[in-house]
């Protein structure tokens, strides 16, 4: 059992290559906290706007953009000029490695979650479940 769960928002094209398994890392500008073992539950944003998968976290690494690079070219699913200018103006750049990535038999929409939880907003980013005072088995039921 994961000691930590996060809701990350994931662009779809992107969730898409994490559940084919050509996506092992996913880079972001701010790091969570999380560490090896912890749930991520992945939203796919908008035009999706669902929830429809999960990872494990095996490592998190944070470099200067330069020096990450030769860690998750192969990786990320970026080319070198996405990854340079998704890091434009960043100080630091952090790269989720995971695995056991898998995708949900029936994502769970936007539309259906608020049914359960009407204030719920999805995250920009990422968002705690424990700090989000919801049921987080609303997330973990559609992970099953």
């Amino acid at each position: 059992m994961a000691k930590n769960a996060i809701l990350l928002s994931v662009q779809p094209r992107y969730a898409k290559k994490i559940f084919e398994g050509k996506k092992k890392v996913e880079l972001r500008r701010i790091r969570p906290n999380v560490q090896h073992g912890d749930l991520v539950i992945i939203y796919a944003s908008s035009p999706v706007m669902a929830v429809s998968g999960s990872f494990s976290v095996d490592h998190v690494m944070m470099k200067r953009p330069k020096e990450l690079w030769p860690f998750v070219e192969h990786k990320a699913c970026v080319s070198r000029e996405e990854f340079d200018r998704y890091y434009r103006g960043s100080r630091l750049g952090v790269a989720i490695f995971f695995s056991d990535a898998r995708t949900v038999d029936k994502p769970l929409r936007l539309e259906e979650i608020r049914e359960i939880w009407p204030d719920f907003r999805p995250p920009q980013g990422y968002r705690y479940l424990a700090s989000m005072n919801c049921n987080v088995d609303i997330f973990l039921s559609a992970m099953k």
